[in-house]
């Protein structure tokens, strides 16, 4: 479990992150911080497209910037977008990839404000991760 501190040291890097977005289609402009078990943070911010497909979620971003690095283990993630709002499946997915069920979550608006805080099974409950595929 994170201290309050830690949870708004992400928060703060989520939303220094997220002044970085680039949403000139969407104006919906998303900040994250993860933080892993080595004690890294990695932020992000979304990239949108004039392609639509081709653009990227902040958590996204986040996560592979850690990942590249070679950090495997997500304990958290903090993402702050206007409104609070909560990752999408795709990025679920990927939060799971590399956190696992007990990857803590912080869901912030864009003044800090923490508006929800739940482990990665509680927002992806039943998920599917690597365990599930057939080994050799």
């Amino acid at each position: 479990m994170l201290t309050s501190t830690e949870k708004q040291n992400l928060i703060k890097q989520a939303m220094a992150a997220r002044e970085q977005a680039y949403a000139p289609y969407s104006h919906y402009t998303v900040g994250t911080a993860v933080l892993t078990a080595e004690g890294n943070v990695y932020t992000g911010c979304n990239i949108e497209n004039a392609a639509y497909p081709s653009s990227m979620c902040g958590e996204r971003v986040a996560i592979f910037k850690a990942v590249s690095e070679g950090r495997r283990n997500i304990v958290a993630i903090a993402v702050v977008t206007r409104n609070g709002g909560s990752p999408c499946g795709g990025c679920r997915q990927v939060m799971r990839e590399f956190g696992g069920d007990r990857m803590e979550v912080l869901i912030a608006d864009a003044h800090g404000n923490l508006l929800d805080e739940m482990t990665l099974a509680e927002l992806l409950p039943r998920s599917f991760g690597p365990e599930d595929l057939e080994q050799g």
